[in-house]
């Protein structure tokens, strides 16, 4: 018998706008009750921030809840739809496999999605049984919670909660349901969605959704072009966002349109990794073989995703269409710069300059053209030049190295700023760890085969914190050679 009063004191506190859109852009619906939910790891300080009480979710009544057996008190479980550019091609989707239970309301007065991934089959499954195996599940709990560590903008996981019934893919898989965190789920291809299946009126209510809920303080004086001004806060969002995954050497995997969200914050950890050694054409997912969402084209992707956002503003941007055509054109064409502003900053950063000068850009490709030639890692490049220990990099002794070096001390020396306030920063910008792949593997393997929490639990626990370089994470940067390519598999 469920306990009522041990499902209320958990501390929800929903209020759930997107329910109130129209009915064409969800479908309300139940998760999927399963057989026996048990909580496999439980993220007890964004509960804390959510307004939750992590002990009354670790009960069995807590358990059925992030299983989506019962349904918390004010939740409107909906199933979203949208749209989607896949490898470039369109299509319509929606939620196959996932239920919105609604918005909680934090103490800070935060509104954030809660929604329960891999709950079940939903009108959008296309064929598919609406469920998730537990290690990708896992591996969205640890890279998640790894960006957000690493200040990236990111859902987080909440929740993973393994449901006792297997999944059938290759072979019978452990099944789970992970509880996902978000500032919303509207995406790219809601837009494209609603501007497919839905009238000029309907598009309007969803832009001026997205505008009072993610952009409050965008500038809408008199005269402003309310949907010009929600493109062009998309874009710059979007150009911070993939400049800090190019600085941290993370790659999506799988940049579809509906896989980008118009708060700005990096959705589905499917077939993404970090990379390790410096290859601009480094590909991990083993759908993408053109590469078209290899780590180089991140950027140019973004842009392209944007220019799809832009089509479907279109009808709102201006009453004539090649009026509108050339207000999206022309604040598409700002992407470029945006992004490289942001991206040069963060590079500065990471070789501890404070200003700009133009000789800058100059450096920093010379570095990674070095990093490359040489088949340096990414991550333990930059890590050695905070310390000042280029012998752990294969770059050490290299003619190109004491040249580069020594323009680098000199640009280092023209500062204002300290040597000390240069570590500093440096020390803040180049992690000292990553989720490394064979570590992410090694966790999940346990997990799967062996029913063992512990080797990820380690793995989290030294990801939480990855500025600290700490001697604890000197053994998780050490990345072991590979006798054949990494690669990563589509979560479904």
């Amino acid at each position: 018998m469920t306990n009522r009063k041990a499902l209320n004191d958990i501390g929800w506190s929903f209020d759930n706008s997107y329910a109130k859109l129209p009915e064409s852009f969800f479908t309300k619906q139940d998760p999927t009750p399963v057989r026996s939910p048990e909580l496999i790891v439980l993220n007890e300080p964004l509960a804390a921030s959510l307004g939750l009480d992590a002990d009354a979710l670790k009960s069995a009544e807590g358990a059925a809840l992030l299983a989506g057996n019962e349904i918390p008190e004010g939740a409107e479980p909906l199933a979203q739809a949208y749209a989607g550019h896949q490898f470039g091609y369109f299509t319509m989707l929606g939620d196959g496999r996932a239920i919105l239970l609604g918005e909680q309301i934090t103490p800070q007065g935060d509104r954030l999605d809660i929604q329960l991934k891999g709950s079940g089959r939903t009108p959008y499954s296309r064929g598919g049984d609406g469920r998730a195996a537990l290690g990708p599940m896992l591996r969205e709990y640890i890279i998640s919670e790894a960006m957000h560590a690493l200040g990236i903008p990111t859902t987080r996981s909440l929740a993973v909660v393994a449901t006792g019934q297997p999944v059938t893919r290759e072979r019978d898989l452990p099944g789970a349901i992970l509880t996902r965190v978000a500032a919303s789920h509207v995406r790219v291809g809601t837009f494209q969605y609603v501007r497919g299946a839905g009238t000029t009126e309907d598009l309007r209510a969803l832009a001026d959704y997205t505008l009072q809920r993610h952009y409050p303080k965008a500038d809408l004086g008199d005269g402003a072009n309310r949907y010009l001004v929600l493109l062009q806060e998309v874009i710059q969002r979007q150009a911070s966002l993939i400049a800090k995954w190019q600085l941290v050497g993370f790659i999506h995997g799988v940049m579809n349109t509906d896989n980008m969200t118009l708060s700005g914050e990096t959705i589905d950890y499917g077939p993404c990794a970090f990379m390790d050694t410096f290859d601009p054409n480094t590909v991990f997912s083993s759908i993408d073989s053109q590469g078209r969402y290899a780590y180089v084209n991140q950027p140019y992707i973004a842009a392209w995703n944007l220019a799809r956002l832009a089509e479907s503003l279109l009808p709102l941007l201006h009453e004539e269409e090649e009026q509108a055509v050339k207000l999206a054109e022309g604040a598409i064409g700002t992407f470029t710069d945006l992004y490289q502003a942001q991206w040069l900053a963060g590079m500065r950063a990471k070789l501890g300059i404070f200003h700009e000068e133009e000789e800058d850009e100059s450096l920093i490709e010379d570095l990674l053209k070095m990093m490359k030639n040489h088949q340096a890692d990414y991550t333990n490049t930059f890590r050695a030049l905070t310390f000042d220990k280029l012998e752990d990099t294969p770059l050490n002794g290299t003619p190109e190295l004491a040249s580069w070096y020594e323009r680098w001390q000199a640009r280092l020396g023209s500062q204002q700023e300290s040597r000390d306030q240069s570590h500093q920063l440096m020390r803040s910008s180049n992690p000292a760890v990553i989720p490394r792949n064979h570590r992410v593997e090694e966790a999940l393997e346990a997990a799967e085969n062996e029913g063992d929490y512990s080797v990820m639990n380690e793995l989290l626990n030294v990801l939480s914190n990855p500025y600290a370089h700490s001697p604890e994470q000197a053994e998780y940067a050490i990345v072991p050679e590979r006798s054949r390519p990494y690669r990563t598999f589509c979560g479904t």
